[in-house]
């Protein structure tokens, strides 16, 4: 009899120590992952205060222009040109199209134009915060489309943020994303929009 109670207790013993260690290693794993989780919204955190302080370090201090002579664009360096009696008075960094290189051929491609136009219309009621028009395709645009026997395209805007994604800044020139119009800032389009009347020639180069 003292045999079998020795066993039972055994058995319990273990059991006790089986369970306390089983609980004991749970609550550290609990531990852990909470700290995990802890950490990596943490580092989120830390990453969007460095983009939004470096966004806004990025950004031009606010100054009146007047009105603009030329828009120049240099796709290139994604840089765009605010010019004013044959100076440059405000640069901006620019995104373009999925397929930047070379002039637009055909619609669809996602390419930005190249030549000469202008800022032919406006729309304060864009998908994009804002938007102004580039009188894409012109003459000729139409006629190599023609002789290729595809449609030039066209609806090429300068435009700003998609609605509601403002807060993302100059961080969206990290890459080219558009369908081949030009992208700035909201805070970019407003001074644009303020600077540059309809009528204003943008050039556009490689």
């Amino acid at each position: 009899m003292r045999f079998k109670y020795k066993i039972v207790g055994f058995r319990i013993g273990t059991e006790f120590a089986a369970n306390y260690l089983s609980n004991t290693f749970y609550k550290h794993f609990l531990t852990m992952r909470n700290n995990r989780a802890l950490i990596v919204i943490v580092s989120l955190i830390i990453c969007v205060t460095v983009l939004y302080t470096y966004t806004k370090a990025q950004e031009q201090p606010k100054k009146p222009l007047g009105k603009i002579d030329k828009v120049l664009v240099l796709k290139s360096e994604r840089k765009m040109q605010l010019i004013k009696n044959g100076e440059v008075v405000r640069t901006y960094k620019i995104a373009l199209g999925n397929n930047p290189i070379g002039h637009k051929q055909k619609e669809g491609d996602e390419r930005t134009p190249e030549g000469n136009y202008v800022l032919d219309w406006r729309n304060e009621q864009s998908h994009y915060y804002k938007s102004m028009h580039i009188s894409y395709p012109n003459a000729e645009d139409k006629r190599q489309a023609k002789a290729k026997n595809v449609s030039p395209g066209g609806n090429i805007m300068i435009h700003a943020l998609p609605n509601g994604m403002g807060y993302i800044g100059t961080g969206h020139t990290a890459n080219d994303w558009t369908d081949g119009c030009i992208a700035i800032t909201n805070e970019q389009m407003d001074e644009l929009w303020g600077s540059a009347s309809n009528g204003t020639p943008i050039e556009i180069k490689p």
